[in-house]
């Protein structure tokens, strides 16, 4: 179940509508109304609570909020988690992700977007900095804490080999856990839209396409068959095998639950791989109605519309079943290893102040 605790984004992130839709200002409830929240979802069953803040870590109000679910989760003994969402910066304020933590976040949505220095740039996405990227992540997982990270493609300096280069960066240098992959999109009510619409820019005229996972518009550097090639090469290239096991052993390493984050990567990776939809709109089992159409189409007979359905659920669940008896192998190979916990790669070491950054 989710719940908010306040709204509203102090940021001017160019491809974003927050600021439209919510306002720049920050709204914030009181600890009170949380709690009462928190407490009226465990009485109807739900013990996993999503706090749909798009920066929980600008919550001016995020220690006292905090403060009730550490009380009801080490005091009151309530079986209760969260997931976060958060900026790329909040690891800098005093005990933030010690208390989440304590409060019960056991996954956390981070925004990094991009490690391209002039992509971020040209985004006003001035408060991601790259040197600070691994301190961020390495603090979460020194919290146990599984990170989810948004990854956006396709900004205007963007190439396939780049956008390609600068994954395996990621993978070598930056601890994330589960990385997820969008289109950048000049979303209706953003900054991004207003401009290209006042430019007369040729943009779909589907809104259905505008989910950030379609093509909209034209790049400077790539043509549209390339940009949608390179966005599902993004999913292959990240979810090998490979690095399925790297980041297996970097949480089985540091003390973190690698049977939740293998359970994840089959999520993400067989959304993308057999349902071919993003992961935020896909699960384990796909279900339809007859009668759901797009305006204009017909409504499928019975006996047309079932027996495919449900074909087409066998065969698919065969796909997953297979897919996670591949990755459940990777799982057990590292589970098994006596020197899993010693294990270290270039990702998961301390952090220097001296600056530095992907090129």
């Amino acid at each position: 179940m989710s719940i908010d605790a306040g709204r509203g984004c102090p940021f001017l992130c160019s491809f974003c509508t927050i600021i439209n839709v919510q306002g720049r200002k920050s709204r914030y409830r009181h600890p009170d109304d949380v709690e009462r929240c928190v407490r009226t979802n465990v009485a109807q069953g739900f013990h996993r609570l999503f706090i749909s803040d798009d920066n929980f870590a600008r919550n001016q109000n995020w220690e006292p909020i905090l403060d009730r679910p550490i009380h009801l989760r080490e005091v009151e003994k309530l079986k209760i988690s969260f997931s976060l969402q958060v900026d790329t910066l909040c690891h800098r304020i005093p005990n933030f992700i010690e208390k989440a933590a304590r409060a019960g976040v056991k996954r956390v949505f981070i925004g990094l977007e991009n490690i391209n220095p002039a992509n971020l740039l040209d985004a006003r996405k001035k408060d991601n900095r790259i040197s600070e990227y691994r301190k961020m992540l390495l603090a979460w997982k020194h919290a146990k804490v599984v990170t989810y990270c948004g990854y956006i493609l396709g900004f205007p300096k963007d190439t396939p080999e780049a956008i390609l280069r600068d994954i395996e960066t990621i993978k070598e240098e930056l601890p994330i856990d589960l990385l997820e992959f969008f289109t950048l999109t000049p979303l209706p009510g953003s900054e991004d839209h207003k401009k290209l619409s006042e430019a007369g820019v040729n943009m779909n005229s589907d809104l259905n396409n505008y989910d950030v996972n379609h093509v909209v518009i034209d790049h400077p550097l790539m043509s549209r068959a390339e940009w949608e090639q390179v966005s599902q090469a993004a999913w292959k290239a990240y979810y090998s095998p490979v690095h399925i096991e790297t980041v297996l052993r970097r949480a089985m390493a540091a003390g973190s639950s690698p049977g939740n984050t293998l359970f994840n990567i089959v999520w993400f990776k067989g959304c993308v791989d057999i349902e071919k939809v993003h992961p935020l709109e896909g699960g384990y089992l796909r279900l339809k109605s007859r009668h759901d159409r797009r305006p204009g189409l017909p409504t499928e007979p019975f006996g047309l519309f079932y027996p495919k359905f449900f074909a087409g659920i066998v065969w698919k669940q065969m796909k997953w079943i297979a897919m996670y008896l591949r990755l459940r192998l990777i799982y057990i190979r590292v589970k098994r290893d006596p020197q899993r916990h010693e294990y270290r790669d270039a990702a998961p070491e301390a952090v220097t102040d001296d600056g530095a950054e992907p090129q």
